[in-house]
């Protein structure tokens, strides 16, 4: 199994992040104990105003093995350093203890450390769904239907797709979803591919390809798709930045359907690798502004934008990325603005 390891340390900002200094909340806790499903983020929202600073008040204790990792049960405290406020572990709980394994020597931790946000709200996202060109999608081999003519297949099931996989064994079996549009040029952004399943080549006749279906979401249907699994790092540690100067852009969709957007909510941002945007960078999310008639001109005045969530963006692709609500002061729409926090 493996196993989360998340440096604290990891999260330290690139020289020159230009953030402004973080200041305390009035009413932080001298003290504070971790407890399981705890992340960074709730922790740093305990003694920030802004809680993506965390890195520029994190003080590592030399005193305490390890002190990048935070585990469930160690206390969290405010020292002063050079009569500035810093925040460190001051004690170590029982979960960061290890214990040795007989005959093998090896040392395990108890409990893994603490993820900087919750995993569970974005972990279907980086490995179910990617965003494609339409043609690359519909040039890709496809689903001609299952073995003895059925329609519908699954896991263990056995199926015959047509197209040119070359000498690639692996494939994940894909159907296509959204379609991403930019709300202010209308460029097409990208297809949203949804992830159906996994299989594995068993035989190749000419264009028709015999897979060995391994694990399915849903069933398997006729014209689905099949897609070179992907060779990247799926990383589950992040570090929080600020987007370059410049970028902003806005929330065009949200990826559990519903109309208002709030905590931890995965939403899709019309700016990707393209305009610079890179994993871990945060963005404020601004509402938009009503509309209200003058009464003296009798004209229609659009109000100023106000600031209403933070997001941080987790998988970036060319066009678009993802991106976690993290804060949400009000509830969110689609095309609400991102803006450099």
């Amino acid at each position: 199994m493996r196993k989360l390891m998340l440096f604290v340390a990891a999260l330290v900002f690139s020289v020159g992040t230009a953030f402004a200094q973080p200041d305390l909340k009035p009413n932080h806790p001298d003290r504070y104990t971790v407890v399981k499903g705890d992340t960074l983020w709730d922790i740093s929202s305990r003694f920030l105003q802004s809680p993506w600073l965390w890195p520029e008040i994190w003080h590592a204790n030399p005193q305490i093995e390890n002190p990048h990792l935070i585990y469930p049960g160690d206390v969290i405290g405010l020292i002063y350093v050079k009569g500035q406020a810093k925040v460190t572990t001051l004690k170590r709980g029982d979960a960061s203890r290890t214990i040795k394994l007989t005959p093998k020597a090896r040392i395990t931790p108890i409990e893994t450390a603490i993820p900087a946000i919750p995993l569970d709200a974005i972990s279907s996202f980086l490995t179910s769904s990617r965003i494609v060109e339409k043609a690359d999608l519909d040039a890709a081999p496809y689903v001609l239907e299952g073995k003895e003519g059925h329609i519908v297949s699954g896991a263990g099931d056995v199926v015959y797709a047509r197209g040119d996989v070359g000498t690639t064994s692996s494939f994940g079996l894909f159907r296509a979803s959204k379609s991403y549009m930019d709300p202010v040029t209308n460029e097409f952004l990208g297809l949203e591919a949804r992830e159906i399943g996994l299989a594995k080549v068993k035989a190749v006749d000419g264009e028709v390809v015999t897979l060995a279906v391994q694990r399915t979401r849903e069933e398997l249907l006729k014209g689905d798709r099949l897609l070179p699994t992907e060779d990247r790092v799926i990383t589950t540690t992040y570090q929080p930045s600020a987007p370059l100067d410049g970028i902003e852009g806005q929330m065009i969709s949200v990826l559990n359907g519903v109309n208002n957007i709030g905590q931890y909510d995965v939403v899709v941002v019309n700016r990707g690798a393209r305009e610079g945007v890179k994993d871990g960078n945060v963005f404020a999310v601004y509402r938009k502004g009503g509309f209200v008639r003058d009464p003296v001109t009798t004209e229609t005045i659009e109000l100023p934008s106000e600031r209403a969530g933070i997001l941080m963006v987790f998988r970036t692709f060319e066009k678009v990325s993802y991106a976690l609500i993290l804060k949400a002061y009000r509830p969110l729409s689609v095309f609400d603005e991102i803006r450099k926090p």
